[in-house]
């Protein structure tokens, strides 16, 4: 019977693993193909990207597209000025006052380019939204603006220098809006101000929207894996509204009002988001589009928006910082606000702690003094194995006494095999005799499974871990390390090429197995259990299958000194005055005597 119980038991907890492990492994990496530039993900149609955050159509039936206000505005030539810094190039249009590029100098793509995070196809981006008194929808994204230098300037910051770029939109009659943008050398964030003047009688309804339109453009080979983290966020009321683009058939929205600390939109690196001055956005507006790709890609862009209230008023400025840079938790988490919300760390009420205020502060001291992250999860995975030293002790000894008390209890069940109630009772007092807890050796391994959840949020997102080398054929440990093509697709996980990580992985679970199975009859165990593990840790980064790799061979070093430091260790009966009974032996003994 407690075999039984105990396959059972390992059956369970395996097929947990493997089902937890394989719905959020990222799905097999699509085909290199074969022209660079076929990575690069098409432009969605234009119509696409000019959507409309939450503002009130406009009546355009009457006179121009732009209204009396706007119509000088819709016609000029652009000028493009360059700001260069330690960590970017922007490139900014005075044809809509946006962003044209952002080009990050300290990333590459998986091609070895410049990471560029604004979609330029679609002219750039950071515009704002508003419909004018005569009825018409105004987004500067189209309309001129006049800069404070001309056309052609190119600036060069250093140390903590700053510059200033005045974009004016000229309105009639004394009104413009200004949109100031600030850049400071050191940092990937810029401050936008927005200066009203004198448009107070221009503009309707009393608010406008900063938004930005056209997402981030992707920079890793798996755009598939990139589309599983890309999302849009937007805290409000103390709570973090999100929405994915899960189908390219749906184009899923959220619109709130009341105050918004930040809207924001992700991928699996970097980041974008837009954080006004505290109090002073009254709403916000997402919307996500997904885009089936070639070679089986996809493609996800959000358009995030703040909606500002427009008080009357000779002179109006509004402050919005814009960040533009890697999702990295310390450089987040600085802009307080509780916008490291949108890392992907687990389950706020357990996985999230362990992995925010244990692993990664472990992980971050460790990067400090050892160059390579290889090095880092191989130490990593040393101090975890000798935390968890105590929960592991206490299976093992658990699982030697079950192991050794088997005849004993062949011996019960022989003497009463015509009284199954007598047998069951029989082999629970041998339990109470030896203090054997039958499910001691399971406890440990799932008190471990929040830690190990918490190890596989922290490595699988983890943007020191891109493009990070190790030795050997491993140079990237954000991605999985492929060493065999396969010229077949292997059925329900659809793998087309094989890890050596995993590989490897999945012959140390062999070993552990045998050494942790002795039983006949969990024979099968013993093969099943690693050819699963494979095919679930084959599409997983290089990064996790290291660590889990190394984890497994120190439990087999840890197991086999604990045998031999133990294997002369007989089983003893527990003194019965220190016998502490179990949870409902002892609540039965507590309660009050019924006379």
């Amino acid at each position: 019977m407690e075999n039984k119980t105990s396959i059972i038991g390992f059956v369970l907890i395996g097929i947990l693993l493997v089902l937890w492990m394989w719905l959020v492994s990222p799905p097999p990496q699509a085909p290199r193909p074969a022209h660079p530039d076929s990575v690069r993900v098409a432009a969605p149609a234009p119509d696409t990207v000019r959507r409309k955050p939450a503002a009130v159509e406009a009546d355009t039936s009457k006179g121009s597209r732009w209204g009396a206000y706007f119509a000088p505005a819709a016609t000029g030539s652009e000028g493009i000025i360059t700001v260069t810094t330690d960590q970017y190039v922007a490139r900014i249009s005075t044809r809509g006052g946006v962003i044209r590029t952002w080009e990050l100098r300290l990333f590459k793509t998986w091609d070895k380019q410049p990471v560029e995070l604004v979609d330029f196809e679609h002219g750039g981006d950071l515009s704002v939204l508003f419909t004018s008194a005569d009825g018409r929808l105004i987004n500067t994204h189209d309309l001129y603006f006049q800069p404070s230098v001309s056309g052609g300037t190119s600036v060069q910051l250093s140390g903590r220098e700053t510059f200033s770029l005045d974009l004016s939109l000229q309105a009639g009659n004394g009104s413009r809006l200004v949109k100031r943008l600030t850049f400071t050398n050191g940092t990937y964030a810029i401050d936008a101000d927005f200066i009203w003047q004198n448009m107070d009688r221009v503009v309707s309804n009393f608010e406008y929207q900063v938004a930005w339109e056209s997402g981030l453009r992707y920079a890793e080979h798996n755009s598939v894996d990139e589309s599983s983290f890309a999302m849009a966020y937007a805290s409000m009321g103390g709570e973090v509204k999100e929405i994915d683009a899960t189908k390219s058939s749906e184009t899923p929205k959220f619109e709130g009002n009341g105050t918004t600390n930040w809207v924001a939109a992700r991928t699996k690196y970097f980041l974008l988001a837009l954080l006004p001055e505290e109090g002073k956005a009254q709403g916000a507006y997402l919307e996500g589009h997904r885009q089936d790709m070639a070679d089986h890609g996809e493609k996800e862009s959000y358009t995030v928006a703040l909606k500002m209230p427009l008080k009357g008023g000779a002179m109006v400025t509004d402050r919005v910082t814009l960040f533009l840079g890697p999702l990295d938790y310390e450089t987040v988490k600085g802009f307080g606000r509780g916008l490291d919300n949108v890392m992907s760390l687990g389950a706020a009420w357990i996985i999230r702690p362990i992995a925010e205020y244990v692993m990664i502060p472990i992980f971050q001291f460790l990067r400090m003094i050892i160059p390579n992250y290889g090095v880092v999860i191989i130490v990593f995975a040393i101090i975890i194995m000798g935390a968890t030293y105590p929960l592991t002790r206490s299976s093992m000894r658990s699982m030697r006494k079950m192991q050794a008390l088997q005849p004993l209890m062949e011996e019960v069940k022989e003497k009463y095999k015509d009284d199954p109630q007598k047998a069951n009772a029989a082999v629970f007092n041998l339990y109470k005799e030896y203090g054997v807890s039958p499910a001691g050796g399971c406890l440990p391994v799932i008190l471990q499974m929040p830690v190990l959840f918490a190890l596989y949020a922290v490595l699988r997102s983890n943007i020191g871990l891109r493009q990070a080398d190790f030795a050997f054929w491993i140079h990237d440990l954000s991605i999985p390390d492929t060493v065999i093509h396969l010229p077949f697709t292997i059925p329900f996980f659809g793998i087309t090429a094989l890890s050596g990580l995993a590989l490897a992985m999945g012959l140390a679970t062999f070993f552990q197995q045998k050494q942790t199975l002795t039983d006949p009859r969990q024979k099968s165990m013993v093969y099943v259990m690693p050819v699963m593990l494979t095919l679930v840790f084959n599409s997983l980064p290089a990064g996790l299958n290291l660590y889990y790799f190394v984890f497994n061979i120190l439990s087999i070093g840890q197991r086999l000194w604990m045998n031999h430091k133990s294997k002369d260790e007989p089983l003893r009966k527990v003194d019965p005055k220190k016998r502490k009974g179990g949870i409902m032996e002892r609540l039965a003994r507590d309660l009050p005597k019924v006379k």
